[in-house]
């Protein structure tokens, strides 16, 4: 069986692990190399240097015109979709005999979109999941071939949640590809009426919004880490990575305890365990609240 993968961050590359010990992949389609880090200098996605280790030739095409005639070059059975980033062409989609199959984190018609992940933590849900679909035209619109739930600890944040779930989506994409090449499987089709969307993050996200309550904070820091920041009254950015909701009142922002890095939001407040000073340095509440004198945060 030939496979053709398209997928282009971290969480796809347990995907391609995974496939190419049960398949025989063609090729890797992936974006194109970016600019990364403080230097900005060009970065091949995770998925292209996992290929290069596995001897799997990779393309990067910059318009969707030049994805067809990758396809019909390797000819494959099936395409297989993992966060490739783009929306596919629909004569790639029916151009295999298979289909194309998508592995989506989360329990569709729940979370269609981008940012699922970050949306369904940041929406403070219990549980999540994968799922393994038959693509068509629409953005995470096809009939399902597999789900499996996942549920959201506690302790959970964007990386713990998305390491996760890509590992276990590996495992049930190679099992649902199996039974559906054998003909086991019958697709399901969603129920529309049911959908939830997952829009891409947007910048202005990133900042905390300490009028709301104690509870939604603490989500978006999880759901968007580890990028969540605030300002000091000198204008210091500080980035909070880990919160837990305790009891307080105050204006939101306003410091409430010396030691204890304790803020009052719209409604209760939260202790900053885990933050990156102005400075960058990685460090406790307390720590911070030793060599910062800060009486409120914006």
């Amino acid at each position: 069986m030939r496979l053709l993968f398209f997928g282009t961050p971290d969480f796809a590359v347990p995907s391609l692990l995974r496939l190419t010990k049960e398949f025989n992949v063609v090729g890797l389609v992936c974006q194109p190399d970016r600019p990364s880090g403080r230097g900005q200098r060009l970065t091949p996605p995770p998925t292209k240097m996992v290929a290069k280790e596995l001897g799997i030739e990779a393309f990067q095409p910059e318009k969707k015109a030049q994805i067809m005639p990758i396809v019909e070059s390797l000819k494959p059975d099936c395409i297989v979709v993992v966060a490739y980033g783009k929306i596919l062409p629909p004569d790639v989609i029916n151009y295999p005999r298979y289909g194309c199959i998508n592995l989506h984190a989360s329990l569709l018609p729940a979370y269609r979109g981008s940012a699922p992940i970050h949306r369904a933590l940041m929406a403070g849900e219990k549980k999540t999941g994968n799922t393994v679909m038959l693509m068509d035209e629409g953005m995470d619109t096809g009939a399902i071939l597999s789900q499996e739930k996942e549920e959201i600890l506690e302790e959970d944040n964007l990386k713990s949640l998305s390491e996760r779930l890509s590992q276990r989506g590996a495992d049930l994409l190679v099992r649902t590809l199996k039974d559906w090449f054998e003909g086991k499987i019958e697709p399901i089709p969603q129920d529309h009426k049911r959908a939830t969307y997952a829009p891409p993050i947007q910048k202005e996200e990133y900042r905390i919004c300490w009028k709301a309550q104690a509870e939604s904070v603490k989500d978006r820091i999880r759901g968007l880490y580890p990028d969540c920041y605030t300002f000091t009254e000198k204008g210091e950015r500080v980035k909070v990575l880990k919160v837990k909701v305790v009891q307080g009142e105050g204006s939101p922002g306003e410091v409430l305890d010396r030691k204890r890095l304790i803020v009052a939001c719209g409604e209760g407040a939260v202790e900053v365990l885990e933050l990156i000073s102005p400075k960058g340095k990685l460090m406790s509440g307390e720590e911070f609240m030793r060599g910062y004198k800060v009486e409120r945060f914006y």
